[in-house]
């Protein structure tokens, strides 16, 4: 896990103190996100010197401008480190998929993007339809310990299901012909077919999902914080001029009463 730090000057009053202590206990604001070979909505990119960019990065730094603390950045490989990170308190707060699991183990505020899980197969898969994946000697990849690979362990019944830490690593399975399909979502895929030539996505979705904005359990005031936070930043346009950014236009900010 990378960590990079970004400053930040402080917009409006000061938050309360007891936001502060759940929010930025160490005095920045911790916030973690994850990366693949290309950005999406969720995923962020990083550069030569390691510094994240993306979406997430964004906002982060829009929240940590809100608080009137600097940001640090815990960069991970996927979710279910960040969920980790969340739950140990390594971590302050983070935008990622949600599902029944993660709220569970997290506080859960605002709903700021709705996806859709798809596949990406390799060449020369007889795949053709979402359907054809749930038979005997298909093998699916998915990262481990995140919200698609558990809705795809729950769904296929016939297929062998490998998880792997991280989105590079799903990828060289593809193209070394060890996987026929990539379970994901389909922002964070399109992007992805080039690097495996030949392969493609899926038309249609086996699940919609919500990614929203977390911080770790017993932090009231933190949630209430963010929830404002994010609610204003749906309405607002701050989300809206964040997936304009990274080139996510025709990515629909999730509706005020998603929750």
């Amino acid at each position: 896990m990378v960590i990079a730090v970004a400053g930040c000057a402080a917009v409006g009053p000061a938050p309360d103190a007891a936001v502060l202590t759940d929010l930025a206990p160490t005095g920045k604001l911790r916030f973690g996100v994850a990366f693949a070979p290309e950005p999406s909505t969720f995923f962020v990119a990083k550069g030569a010197d390691g510094q994240p960019s993306g979406v997430a990065v964004d906002l982060a730094r829009d929240l940590g401008r809100q608080l009137g603390r600097p940001v640090e950045f815990l960069v991970a490989p996927n979710s279910g480190q960040l969920t980790d990170a969340l739950v140990s308190g390594k971590v302050d707060a983070a935008l990622m998929p949600v599902d029944a699991e993660r709220r569970k183990k997290l506080g859960i505020g605002p709903i700021y993007f709705i996806g859709e899980n798809t596949y990406l197969v390799r060449p020369g898969a007889n795949i053709r339809t979402i359907a054809d994946v749930d038979q005997a000697g298909m093998r699916v990849v998915g990262i481990a310990n995140t919200t698609t690979i558990r809705a795809v362990g729950a769904m296929l019944k016939n297929t062998k299901i490998t998880p792997v830490p991280s989105v590079d690593e799903a990828l060289g399975l593809l193209r070394a012909g060890q996987a026929d399909a990539f379970a994901l979502t389909r922002d964070t895929l399109a992007p992805l077919v080039a690097s495996v030539p030949g392969s493609r996505i899926l038309d249609g979705a086996f699940r919609k999902i919500d990614f929203a904005v977390v911080l770790p359990k017993d932090k009231p005031q933190g949630l209430a914080y963010a929830t404002q936070w994010m609610n204003d930043a749906k309405a607002n346009g701050t989300v809206r001029k964040a997936f304009d950014a990274h080139g996510f236009k025709s990515a629909a900010v999730a509706p005020a009463d998603a929750r």
